[in-house]
């Protein structure tokens, strides 16, 4: 949300911090899980979630995202606090109608209480960068430079809020969602977001970075088979790239070679059955594909910072 980093009080080690995800992975590091939505068909660079959140008091990691990230509180009121590494907390109270645009290359912490109840809802809306790219071509002609957006905290704009509340109503609430209505709605909003919230310094365009939609599809693989042995070849393949290209290119879109991605991905999902099931430790450990306790262990407090059990205990 905004442009903030994130300091190691959860326990997880520096090379921790350097993740960086897909915006519609966010849900993977923040608390609860996200609500159940209709089956819909796929439409290319624009996702959506919806969340229903409870107060967070202990601060939690919210990483840097590939792609611009929307959030927009649906319902409810909450005071939402931010900080950068080693800064000091910005508040902002939030309800109906304000919205946060996380376009950062830094991870940050942040934490949140609720007002007048025990939940507030948001929709989180992933905006794929070729439509961030194509809305400044057509603004600022065919050799625009790169595009960077500014990171807004709960702010509130009304043709964000408008267009937003059209898109969730196409796809989560129309029986037959139209492809084509949705998409045009998300590149009006990609034109207001160029034209409102560019960010005043450009930095340089990671050039080569695997595509957003090759990208969503190999991390949807992962995410899939994390209790599976890491096959580079078969994310390569996924990619209709060569290994080594799509390492490199793999790399430059998320700031991580993709066995370590990977390896983030199983401490997230380990790090949430830990707290929110009673599952055993070697079996949350088999869960995300280490049959030795041992070597799970190690790889978890290498990661995080503390074992398996501690980080329970804490």
């Amino acid at each position: 949300m905004a442009n903030t980093g994130r300091t190691s009080q959860d326990g997880l080690s520096t090379s921790s911090r350097d993740l960086r995800i897909n915006g519609e992975s966010m849900g993977e590091f923040l608390p609860g899980e996200p609500q159940a939505l209709p089956s819909r068909p796929e439409i290319t660079d624009v996702v959506i979630q919806l969340f229903t959140h409870r107060s967070v008091t202990e601060p939690i990691l919210v990483p840097a995202v590939v792609e611009p990230l929307l959030v927009l509180v649906l319902a409810g009121a909450a005071t939402v606090e931010e900080r950068a590494l080693g800064g000091e907390w910005e508040a902002a109270d939030v309800s109906t109608g304000d919205f946060f645009l996380t376009s950062s290359d830094e991870p940050y912490e942040m934490r949140w209480q609720t007002h007048g109840g025990d939940t507030f809802e948001v929709m989180h809306l992933y905006l794929g960068l070729p439509l961030i790219e194509q809305a400044s071509r057509e603004l600022s002609g065919q050799h625009a430079g790169p595009v960077r957006l500014r990171d807004v905290s709960g702010a509130r704009d009304e043709r964000v809020v408008f267009v937003m509340e059209q898109l969730r109503t196409e796809l989560l609430l129309q029986r037959s969602p139209s492809a084509l209505f949705a998409r045009s709605l998300a590149q009006a909003l990609a034109v207001h977001l160029v034209r409102s919230y560019l960010a005043e310094s450009q930095p340089g365009r990671r050039v080569n970075a695997l595509q957003a939609y090759k990208l969503r599809k190999v991390t949807d693989a992962m995410r899939a088979h994390l209790s599976d042995e890491f096959s580079l070849a078969t994310l390569a393949s996924l990619a209709e790239l060569s290994e080594y290209h799509f390492s490199r290119l793999f790399k430059r879109a998320t700031g991580l070679s993709p066995s370590q991605y990977f390896i983030r991905m199983r401490m997230v999902r380990a790090r949430h059955l830990l707290l929110e099931t009673r599952l055993s430790i070697i079996d949350i450990g088999l869960e995300v594909g280490y049959s030795s306790p041992s070597h799970f262990s190690q790889v978890f407090r290498r990661e995080v910072g503390v074992t398996p059990s501690e980080f329970r205990g804490a």
